[in-house]
């Protein structure tokens, strides 16, 4: 007999409780227990053992990728959807989801035969959106929100990609709780994974996201698929970053960059020429040569310093890691001579873009010192290096790409570690130390420390 047993879930982290209580004894947060109903069997069943098998004996059968039909997405996923794989996309309210997966899925009915499952909107409201966007009279839709009604179309039906939007409106008639909570959602997951894994239906999920930016419902949501994708940027911009958390088919380090425009998302296959450019001689502006995977960026660092009435003054970044940036303004003052104890301390990420490789530690730090000072690096300069504890300075990743993308976008000069390979004709102003490459930088002159190549 199955016994229907009362239990409380959080529906910000999932955690349960045998009885309601006013906070949450995993994440902490007020008044997020809801009531909810499951059913337990009380009765053993007599389960037979399944035979094993040694990884050496299975046959790995790995199908080409299929092509989403926008570059962009494909070099986040990794070369492409996965046949048969499950993929979460979350982001902010309005940021570009459904467009974004809709243009996706016009691009693929060329070829294959997709599906759209809408629970947010009706095919009326869509079709507006996809006769703006065009090419997408080919995809087929779905109004449901029942996961039974919806898993036994996709089983019936076998298109080779299918989109959810979203997994938060879809419920079971078999739960009695509400929809969105972390039951259903738990169990709308777990349904879907099965079905596409068993039907080699590659799914696509849109997930809502939380006021903090991560994706709404419980933990094992993430857990659940096999690719987490997270759209990133401001309603009112027009750039947009899709970068991966989580991907078991490919690299977490890709991003993807688009552009909204009146006919949709537009991807920029060269984000370089777009936030790389700065005004020459401006004061708190330096160019840094990031880099995002396989992929160089350069991007113009903002930084402004002004006197602080504060007894605590402030250390505020837009798009760079806040703890780093108070150990960088730390090094700045004890290690390179630039005082910051009175001042306040704010620095930006030109483009909403985010940054958190060490390789932009000495790019942020040289737009510091330029505000602190008062004086302008030198035109046509870019800098990339990690910055120690000590004040010496660290080799980054990857130099040679980096110098591949300074050169290609017109750098001249760049300020890096000690012992960075010099390609083609960039001038190389190296730097063992931070205060070296502060002095060097802000004098505008490599002296007897710059090196050259001709190529």
């Amino acid at each position: 007999m199955a016994k229907v047993v009362v239990q409380f879930a959080c529906t910000e982290c999932g955690t349960t409780a045998g009885r309601w209580l006013g906070r949450c004894p995993g994440c902490g947060a007020f008044g997020t227990l809801l009531e909810e109903l499951t059913g337990r069997d009380t009765e053993s069943k007599a389960v037979a053992a399944k035979p094993l098998q040694r990884l050496g004996e299975v046959e790995a059968n790995e199908k080409e990728r299929i092509s989403s039909g926008v570059p962009e997405l494909d070099r986040v996923l990794g070369g492409g959807i996965v046949p048969a794989s499950l993929v979460l996309v979350g982001g902010e309210p309005g940021v570009g989801k459904s467009t974004l997966l809709l243009m996706a899925l016009a691009a693929m009915s060329k070829s294959k035969r997709v599906l759209l499952i809408s629970g947010e909107e009706s095919p009326a409201q869509v079709s507006l959106r996809a006769a703006r966007l065009g090419g997408a009279q080919a995809v087929e839709i779905l109004a449901e929100t029942e996961l039974e009604a919806v898993c036994a179309t996709i089983e019936l039906e076998r298109p080779a990609v299918c989109v959810i939007d979203s997994v938060q409106t879809l419920t079971s008639s078999a739960l009695g709780s509400a929809p969105g909570s972390v039951t259903q959602v738990r169990e709308a997951a777990a349904r879907l994974m099965r079905t596409a894994k068993g039907h080699g239906v590659a799914t696509i999920l849109v997930g809502h996201v939380t006021k903090d930016g991560a994706v709404a419902g419980p933990r094992v949501l993430e857990h659940l698929v096999d690719c987490v994708l997270q759209f990133e940027g401001d309603r009112y911009h027009a750039h947009r970053i899709l970068r991966a958390t989580k991907n078991r088919f490919g690299s977490t380090n890709e991003i993807g960059v688009f552009e909204m425009t009146g006919a949709g998302l537009v991807g920029v296959p060269d984000p370089s020429e777009l936030f790389g450019h700065s005004v020459p001689g401006e004061i708190g502006a330096v160019v840094a040569c990031a880099l995002e995977g396989t992929r160089p960026l350069l991007l113009e660092i903002q930084s402004l310093v002004a006197p602080s009435d504060l007894a605590m003054p402030r250390r505020v970044g837009t798009g760079v890691d806040p703890k780093r940036l108070a150990m960088i303004v730390a090094v700045l003052s004890r290690h390179a001579g630039v005082a910051l104890g009175a001042a306040d301390v704010f620095v930006n990420v030109a483009g909403g873009v985010r940054i958190d490789e060490p390789g932009a530690d000495l790019p942020i730090a040289l737009a510091i010192a330029s505000a602190a000072r008062g004086i302008p690096v030198a035109d046509g300069t870019a800098a990339f290096g990690e910055i120690g504890l000590t004040g010496r300075l660290r080799p980054a990743a990857q130099a040679e790409r980096r110098l591949e993308e300074c050169a290609k976008l017109g750098i001249r000069t760049i300020v890096a570690p000690a012992e960075t390979p010099v390609r083609g004709r960039l001038r190389l102003v190296d730097a063992p130390t931070l205060s070296h490459a502060v002095q060097r930088a802000l004098a505008g002159k490599g002296g007897d420390d710059s090196r050259d190549d001709d190529g």
